[in-house]
This record gives structure tokens, sequence and C-alpha cells, in this order.
């Protein structure tokens, strides 16, 4: 069951039985949010985060549970607590919970950034227990199109301790990254860093891939630092951190960084990397070594299912660019030809590749549980091999 039905801390909360009956969200709040950068900044519209990192699904099916328990009353739940914000009483953990998970829209998203603001200078000197409202309240914005809100109420000062987990950071940045806020990201990232907060590897990845789409010496230079800041406290870094690193050291024309950081990538067998290192190669004028990677991609004919490395179009042509007029041109061009003919150049940039959504942690299949009762004769099976 949907943890015990929404928790069912969140029960004690409904036994008014208020309802659940809402307008669709009328608007987006804007926020701190400036018009113009999804079109000035390319690409950035696949999520960084998985779907295991975010817990968006679960999050709506603790809403449903939730709208269920509550329905069938004649009371709005949300029009009640507006009217207990306007009376400035006393807010409960238990019934901040279930506002949480009633908002529906826009206007309910007020009541509850109104709500979360009461609460935390109500309590801004008291522990919360175990439960973390940052997440929830993240959740929500992610889930409503709310990224303005989210950064606003994440980088307000009058909130440092309520978002106190990196979740609800990492949410809120991948949420501006999705939708190109590049440096509203950085803003967010920066108020993680100054109030203290725990930067793990999701957040890693946030922050290179935000300074990769910023593509500025300051946001090439504060990535740097970050990884080598992560490697002096032995840190895991994720792969997609570092070519997310590598190419914005491209971007910045610094070959020697690029090729210091792909070297520490543990495993570059994947597409990605091995995009990035015909790229390293081809810029750095060895484009003998290119051929050679690219040759190796090809490799003898295997089993049709066997899927082989394809090559970005911007790729195979910066290649190409390199070697022109010099000694390499013929066989570049015959390399080049043969991963054609071969399918294996995709017209996937590597911004592209660098900003699909991982496929995060694949969940076990359930286990069926052998039966040991035979649905005819109600008797005990002797035998797996008996069973009908």
């Amino acid at each position: 069951m949907v943890q015990s039905v929404g928790n069912m801390a969140l029960t004690r909360v409904a036994k008014c039985c208020r309802s659940l009956v809402r307008e669709p969200s009328k608007g987006l709040f804007c926020g701190v949010l400036q018009p113009g950068w999804t079109e000035s900044c390319s690409g950035a519209k696949r999520h960084l985060l998985t779907e295991d990192v975010i817990k968006l699904q679960n999050f709506q099916q603790r809403k449903l549970a939730v709208a269920h328990l509550v329905s069938g009353s004649q009371v709005n739940i949300i029009e009640q607590f507006s009217e207990k914000l306007q009376r400035k009483e006393l807010i409960l953990r238990d019934e901040l919970k279930l506002l949480l998970h009633l908002c529906q829209s826009t206007d309910d998203m007020m009541i509850a950034r109104d709500a979360i603001y009461r609460y935390h200078a109500e309590n801004r000197n008291m522990a919360y227990g175990d439960f973390k409202f940052g997440p929830l309240f993240m959740r929500l914005c992610y889930e409503l199109g709310l990224e303005g809100l989210a950064a606003s109420s994440i980088t307000d000062q009058n909130m440092k301790g309520f978002f106190n987990d990196s979740t609800s950071f990492n949410i809120a940045i991948d949420m501006l990254f999705t939708k190109g806020y590049f440096e509203n990201a950085m803003e967010v990232l920066k108020t993680m860093r100054n109030q203290g907060v725990t930067f793990n590897k999701d957040t890693v990845i946030l922050a290179s891939g935000t300074c990769y789409k910023l593509n500025t010496a300051e946001s090439f230079s504060i990535c740097t630092a970050l990884i080598e800041e992560e490697q002096t406290k032995g840190n895991f870094i994720p792969r997609h951190a570092y070519c997310f690193a590598v190419a914005l050291a491209l971007k910045q024309d610094d070959i020697e960084k690029a090729q210091s950081l792909f070297s520490q990538i543990m495993s570059t067998d994947s597409r990605l990397c091995q995009n990035l290192k015909v790229m390293i190669q081809a810029m750095s004028g060895a484009v003998t070594d290119a051929i050679n990677t690219l040759s190796a991609a090809m490799g003898p004919r295997g089993p049709s299912f066997v899927r082989k490395t394809e090559f970005s179009q911007e790729v195979v042509d910066l290649l190409r660019m390199q070697s022109e007029g010099g000694p390499h041109t013929m066989k570049v061009q015959q390399v080049v030809t043969g991963l054609e003919q071969a399918s294996q150049v995709t017209q996937y940039t590597i911004d592209s590749m660098l900003c699909q959504t991982p496929t995060g942690k694949r969940k076990p299949a359930p286990v069926l549980e052998e039966r040991r009762m035979s649905r005819r004769t109600l008797q005990p099976l002797q035998s797996t091999l008996l069973s009908e």
C-alpha cells in the first residue's frame, strides 16, 4: 500500500472529512525568473535526475490516497486553512502535511507558500522530527511547473533551515535546469553552499551541468574547483559530472584540462565518452588517434543485436575540418564513410547526449511465492512438477 495510505498520520488531521474540490491550474508563477533564458540557451529540455531521486510518481500516489481519505465532505480544507492564516492561528505539523498533499493549483500553492513561511517562523528553533517538508514542497512545485516559486522560496534567507536537505535543493536545481534557467540554478547552488547543505553525487552532476550550460570563464572555474574539492574529500564523482566538465573545458578551449579530466573517468566505453574522446583527439591535433578510435568502433561484423557505438555528426564533421588539407584527409573520409554506411553516425549532438535523462535504478521483478496447495483438491502439492 502507498506507504500505509499516505502515512496514516495524515488521517488524524483528515477526520473532519474536508473536501478536495479544486480548480485546475490557472497559470504559472514566474517568481524571480527572468525571461529570455530559454531562447538564448540551447538544449536543456531533459531532466538530469531520475525518477528514483525525484520520486514524483510516489508523491502523486500519496496525494491520491490522501484525496480519497478526505473526499465526500462539504468543507474546503484549503479555504479553511487560508482563513486560519488570516487569523494568525498556530499551524500544526500534521495540518501542514495534509495541506501540502491537497494542493492542486497555483492559487493553492500561494496558500501553501504562506503556510510554510508561517510554520518555519513559529518553529525556527525547533526540530521538525524525522519528517522533512522541503522535498514535499519542491515536488509540489515540480508537479505544477512552478520552478519560479521553488527558486524564490529556497533562496529566501527567511527560510534558511527549512530546506535543510540536499534533496530539496537538487529537485529545485533540476527544475530550473530543465526549463533553461541556468543563472537561477547557479543561485540555488550558491545558496546551498552558503547554508552548509551537503553536496551529494546528484548535486555534483547538476552543478557541473549548470556550469556547462552557462559556459563562462567563471562557471568553468567553479566546475573545476568543485570536482577538485570532491576529489580531495575522497568523494565519488559520477561519470556524468566528469563528462559535463570535459565538454565545458572543450568549449573553453582548454584542451589540456579536458584531457586531464577525461583521464580520470574510470569507464569510458559509453557512447558519450567515446564521442568526447574523439573530440579531444581532433582538437588536440591527434588525428591518427581519432582515426584509430573510430576504426575500433566499427570493428568486425558482429551479431545484429549488439549495438555498436554511434558518433555524433558534429564530432565527425569536427574531425573532417581538423584534418582538411593534411596527410590524413583521405583516411578520415574513408573511416567516416564506413561509419555512415554502418549507420553509426547520428544526428544527436553532444549537448543532447549530455542532457539525456539517465535510466536510474531498475526495480527488481516481484518474486512469485511458490504455491503449495492444489486449487482443485485443496490438498498439499507433493512436487512442483504436479502443480497445475
